[in-house]
């Protein structure tokens, strides 16, 4: 009698929470009809640029200062980005396959650079070396892509991620940027390294992403 009495209020309480979840997916589903017809997205093209015209040399300085201030760093020469990451002890890293040619003279001997990224060694991996399909000056992002990261994980794993950014390829401003973007699935703005300030307000860096996000900047 007892087994009898616990089932029916298990049952009474599974009936009960049938009700309400209905009753809640009803609310939201009510609240979404008005909006099946979703609006248009903006139409940027016919827009003024929220930046003036700028010179290339003035457009590469706007967004050295920016990357800056986004905790960002820009080096416009290898041998610099060579003598951080020595100076900082990361000696170990990936690259794109179609970069490293024209990048492993500079580095020499004393690192170990792979143009395979190994999943199974994630942790090995202090830095990554992919190309981007630009920047934004006006708030100091670098434009990554699909279609041009060799690896995903190359660009998101490792703590300092290098981005091979072509001078040609900074842009002034965010408006210009979303008429940029192209046809790729998947383009993602990175301003800076990864942050968030979850946590008690406390902004911590390289939590999703890079602890440290470069630019080099060439021509």
């Amino acid at each position: 009698m007892a087994w009898r009495s616990v089932q029916k209020v298990d049952e009474a309480k599974e009936k009960e929470m049938s009700t309400s979840r209905e009753k809640i997916l009803g609310r939201v589903n009510a609240a979404l009809a008005p909006l099946q017809k979703r609006a248009a997205h903006p139409d940027f093209a016919d827009k003024t640029a929220t930046m003036p015209n700028l010179a290339l040399g003035d457009l590469t300085a706007l967004f050295n200062e920016r990357l800056k201030l986004v905790n960002g760093v820009a080096f416009d020469a290898v041998a610099s980005l060579v003598a951080w990451l020595k100076s900082e002890g990361h000696i170990r890293g990936y690259c794109d396959p179609l970069l490293w040619p024209s990048l492993s003279s500079v580095f020499g001997d004393g690192f170990k650079v792979e143009t395979s990224f190994d999943r199974t060694r994630v942790d090995d991996y202090q830095f990554g070396i992919t190309r981007a399909v630009g920047a934004i000056a006006e708030t100091g992002s670098i434009v990554i892509s699909d279609t041009t990261t060799s690896s995903r994980l190359g660009a998101l794993a490792p703590w300092v991620h290098i981005a091979v950014v072509s001078k040609q390829q900074i842009l002034p401003d965010l408006v210009t940027a979303v008429t940029s973007l192209g046809d790729d699935p998947n383009v993602i703005w990175c301003t800076g390294p990864s942050k968030t300030a979850d946590v008690e307000g406390i902004l911590i860096q390289g939590v999703h992403g890079p602890g440290v996000q470069i630019a080099l900047l060439v021509d």
